[in-house]
């Protein structure tokens, strides 16, 4: 006889979504688990810039969009978790900065861009002054208009880590190939039986929820799920290390009318003790189908014009592919909100962007809120550490690379 387990939500993913959901379900008293197929954060988390930012990208036509409205209250409503006053505590994570900066060079269109988008959100942006500037602006003499933002950078690393450590006994490590979802009569299902290289086990659930980002798509086909689609954006980011490279956390705005940031820079510290700018915006939206060789020229060409004092004779480059998924809505090329839907039992999910997970997290404690469905006592005989492995905390890119 095939052994059972029991509980009221089985999750699948392990990123912020699907961490940040299994603390907001802990703390509303619901018993759940999670199910990661290789690390936690392994995928769009990890590869992330870690911008916790108030929509002002999105802003910068001079009218505030959908997106820029669901977005705007984000920063302040981090920093009251990051103080342990949200309603997860991430109070031990760590940032990488506290206020992120925007600069538009001299170019009037680029001027004009960047003041339209802080008409659009007064009394968000603050103009540095010139005596203010951070030591790498004031010695490469950077032209044009600095600006403050609300946005700051978590450490992606230690955002796992603070998500996951309350959680050990909840997370595992499991194949989609060894997954099969069980459904009763009605075709809903029920729970997921788990075929592990240590036994099959039944795991029954009142809920199933899918926060595996790209992956859902093949939880999606093996659950039979008719109602939800979904689409990938990619990116192709790209990494220059150097071991005394500024620390900088910058939107460098463009001379075009782009939504997005011509440079999008955040710095991290890799395990060897260099520094890594991370590079996105739209050098990493125009690289797609780039090869890595022709990427890279764009990437030098660019920080070149920008900062031409900076030496780099010395610096490693890489690049490397992101795919962003997202529900795929009709009509919207890009959703403006998270996304979830119910369908035979499973609730699907995407954040859409980072910022937005303690959203994504409200609406679906909501979704059950307004079902008949309350928090269960499990006794259970079994222990799910007899069949599955735990899971590991993925690295950054340019700490996992061998060369």
């Amino acid at each position: 006889m095939t052994p059972s387990f029991s509980t009221d939500i089985v999750i699948f993913g392990g990123g912020i979504a699907g961490l940040w959901l299994l603390n907001r379900l802990h703390n509303e008293g619901y018993q759940a688990i999670l199910f990661e197929t290789e690390v936690l954060g392994g995928g769009q988390t990890i590869a992330s810039q870690g911008i916790i930012h108030g929509g002002l990208k999105y802003a910068l036509s001079g009218s505030l969009s959908g997106t820029a409205s669901t977005i705007a209250g984000m920063p302040t409503r981090w920093r009251a978790c990051l103080k342990g006053e949200g309603d997860v505590d991430i109070s031990r994570c760590a940032l990488l900065c506290d206020h992120y900066l925007m600069w538009s060079d001299a170019n009037f269109r680029s001027r004009l861009k960047t003041f339209l988008g802080s008409k659009s959100l007064r009394g968000r942006i603050a103009t540095v002054a010139t005596d203010e500037y951070p030591d790498f602006f004031r010695q490469h003499n950077i032209k044009g208009s600095l600006y403050r933002l609300p946005d700051f950078v978590i450490d992606a690393p230690s955002l796992l880590s603070v998500l996951s450590e309350p959680h050990q006994d909840r997370l595992f490590k499991i194949s989609p190939s060894l997954i099969a979802f069980e459904q009763d009569s009605q075709a809903n299902v029920t729970g997921v039986q788990l075929n592990s290289t240590r036994g099959t086990i039944s795991i029954q659930s009142q809920k199933i929820m899918l926060c595996a980002g790209e992956g859902n798509r093949d939880l999606i086909a093996r659950a039979n799920l008719e109602s939800v689609q979904m689409q990938t954006r990619p990116l192709h980011m790209v990494t220059l290390k150097k071991r005394d490279l500024p620390l900088i956390y910058v939107h460098c705005i463009g001379d075009d009318f782009s939504l997005t940031p011509r440079l999008t820079i955040t710095s991290h510290r890799s395990k060897d003790g260099s520094h890594v700018w991370y590079l996105g915006g739209e050098l990493a939206e125009s690289g797609v189908g780039k090869n890595k060789k022709d990427q890279l020229v764009s990437a030098k060409s660019v920080i070149n014009e920008l900062f031409p004092r900076l030496d780099l004779s010395d610096a490693e480059w890489d690049c490397f592919t992101v795919r962003r998924a997202e529900a795929k809505v009709s009509g919207m090329f890009r959703p403006d909100d998270v996304y979830h839907a119910e369908e035979k039992n499973i609730i699907t999910t995407w954040p859409t962007k980072l910022t937005l997970t303690p959203v994504l997290a409200d609406k679906v404690i909501e979704q059950l809120a307004s079902q008949p469905m309350l928090p269960a006592k499990h006794v259970n005989s079994i222990s799910l550490a007899d069949f599955l492995d735990p899971v590991g905390i993925a690295k950054p890119h340019w700490d996992n690379q061998t060369s």
